[in-house]
């Protein structure tokens, strides 16, 4: 069975398409297509407070091509979320009017916690020990979404409008750094995190940079010694001898320096990256929503 979906994120959009193989009372999910487009709605929003014509109409033909792509590959099921820069724009409901209008596809607009949810309903932490102290870090271009766990059961998530597009334009005051040091620290007093779990298309190729595979643990010192050697690099640098797109160079060392702060703060050692990241966990939602739909129905 194939399914996909589309992540609208701040700093780029993610289409994706998956094949869902069960097994016994599992499956497994394996990425039949992935495209990202550098459509950065986050560089409109958080500096003039709508999306501009241009990535509107970016935008609508994105999804008119995801469409397209959805009928081809005659997918059982989908669904596009779009999140912080579409939550916040003063046009965003206009424009998801305008895309329902002109494709037929209909955008839900997530907060922050069902933006976490989606992400642990890929499974990840048993990757590594269900019932382990996790604290989950999705980091994107509006927003740093936090997420513990413990013992495989949610305690408590929490949004932070901290991420790569407003701090590369330097629009993070330090009242939102110490809100969220302060939420960590709380937190940690009472559940105490083994392990960062961090998604987010920065920290996989921070990873990959680093020459880790096969689900190899994340260091503080490492993360922290690749950002500072990617520092010492321009922007066109990073392109042009490291080989990151132009939409990724550009903040990637910002994304750096949150997933350290929140390690820092925490005292956490290792992270574990499991290169998943939203739309992943809306594929996973949907084939176990397509699951009980067919028992369901067997049942009548």
């Amino acid at each position: 069975m194939r399914f996909a979906a589309i992540d609208i994120g701040s700093n780029a959009v993610r289409l994706l398409f998956c094949d869902v193989y069960p097994y016994q009372n599992d499956y497994t999910l394996k990425k039949t297509s992935l495209v990202r487009l550098p459509i950065r709605l986050g560089e409109d929003v958080f500096i003039n407070g709508v999306i501009s014509d241009e990535n509107i109409s970016k935008l609508i033909q994105s999804v008119k091509g995801f469409k397209n792509l959805a009928e081809v590959y005659e997918v059982v099921d989908y669904r596009v979320c779009a999140t912080s820069a579409m939550r916040e724009a003063a046009n965003g409901k206009e424009i998801i009017k305008a895309i329902k209008k002109q494709t037929n596809v209909n955008v839900e607009i997530i907060d922050g916690e069902q933006e976490a949810e989606l992400i642990y309903n890929t499974h990840i932490a048993e990757k590594i020990d269900k019932k382990g102290v996790f604290l989950y870090v999705d980091v994107g271009g509006g927003s740093t979404e936090l997420t513990l766990f413990d013992n495989g059961e949610k305690v408590i998530s929490k949004s932070f409008e901290i991420g790569t597009i407003r701090l590369k334009n330097d629009l993070v005051k330090d009242k939102k750094w110490k809100d969220l040091k302060s939420w960590i620290k709380e937190l940690s007093q009472n559940n105490q995190p083994s392990m960062v779990i961090a998604t987010g298309g920065n920290i996989n190729k921070l990873y990959k940079l680093c020459g880790l595979k096969d689900y190899a643990l994340f260091e503080y010192n490492d993360l922290k010694q690749m950002s500072k050697f990617i520092s010492k690099y321009s922007v066109e640098e990073r392109i042009t001898k490291l080989g990151l797109k132009p939409d990724r160079a550009d903040v990637i060392t910002h994304a750096a320096k949150i997933y350290l702060e929140v390690m820092k703060v925490a005292n956490v050692k290792n992270t574990f990256v499991p290169k998943v990241g939203l739309a992943d966990g809306i594929i996973a939602q949907l084939y176990e929503k397509h699951v009980i739909n067919t028992v369901q129905k067997e049942i009548l």
